[in-house]
């Protein structure tokens, strides 16, 4: 009998485990994707969209609008006339939401939020060289609050007002945004607007009185209203000479307005 040796195992190919693993991560990635740009999509692209997310939003603007942009050239190369606002100026001696005179060259209309961080900044940055047109009796600036930021804002432009009515508007102004930045919230309620009447040595007794009257009240709501008519539904915006600036842009932007429009006038 004759011995064989024992016959070799059979070796069976092994799947590749690797393979499954491979299109999970695939899959994962697809699915990250799609996550990530619809989160991309729903960002607020500006503070003013960040609001109005949480705040009701004016009516869209119909198809006959001005929309924003730039403005097409019609065919032969002259731009078209941009419309003159002149008309929001009142220069009015008596309006005590103003600094410079009545009938200077040039008026500028700030549109503005006590709660707006970019009023703040042109307020710090831009503000001080715009002081030197005043003083030289070149420029009018007049201040109207629109109080895109709801009810803490409106309550901060009554005691603004409360305050120019004792002669001390920007000083009380330049308390709301000292050093540049917006007061919190919690620093608008009335007691926090009557503290700092008290830091610029206001009567708060008639302060308060005046904050709380019907009569500020109205008046707040007509300033309010007159931005809103004219679409300044974010702050800043500016009517400068007739035309319209929007947002703090660089200091040099205002000052070459303001230029330009002194040049035109002599």
């Amino acid at each position: 009998m004759s011995l064989s040796s024992p016959a070799a195992p059979t070796i069976r190919p092994r799947r590749n485990t690797l393979l499954p693993l491979f299109v999970i991560l695939i899959a994962a990635a697809l699915i990250g994707f799609v996550i990530w740009q619809n989160v991309a999509d729903d960002a607020p692209e500006s503070t003013q969209d960040a609001v109005g997310q949480d705040t009701a939003e004016p009516d869209a603007p119909g198809p006959d609008s001005q929309a924003e942009g730039p403005v097409a050239v019609p065919e032969g190369g002259a731009e078209p006339e941009q419309e003159d606002m002149s008309d929001i100026e009142r220069r009015d001696p008596d309006d005590l939401l103003s600094i410079g005179p009545a009938d200077a060259p040039v008026a500028m209309v700030m549109f503005s939020d006590a709660q707006c961080p970019f009023c703040a900044t042109w307020h710090e940055q831009t503000l001080p060289t715009m002081m030197e047109y005043v003083d030289a009796g070149e420029l009018r600036i007049e201040w109207r609050d629109v109080n895109v930021f709801g009810e803490a804002s409106e309550r901060a432009a009554r005691a603004t007002y409360a305050a120019a009515m004792q002669d001390e508007f920007m000083e009380y102004q330049g308390l709301l945004f000292a050093g540049g930045e917006t007061r919190p919230e919690a620093g608008l309620t009335e007691q926090g607007l009557v503290d700092l009447a008290e830091q610029v040595g206001l009567d708060t007794a008639q302060f308060q009185e005046d904050m709380n009257s019907p009569e500020v009240a109205e008046q707040i709501a007509s300033n309010a209203q007159e931005g809103l008519d004219i679409g300044a539904y974010s702050t800043p915006a500016f009517i400068v000479a007739g035309e319209p600036i929007i947002g703090a842009q660089p200091t040099e932007v205002f000052v070459s307005a303001v230029d330009d429009a002194l040049a035109e006038g002599n």
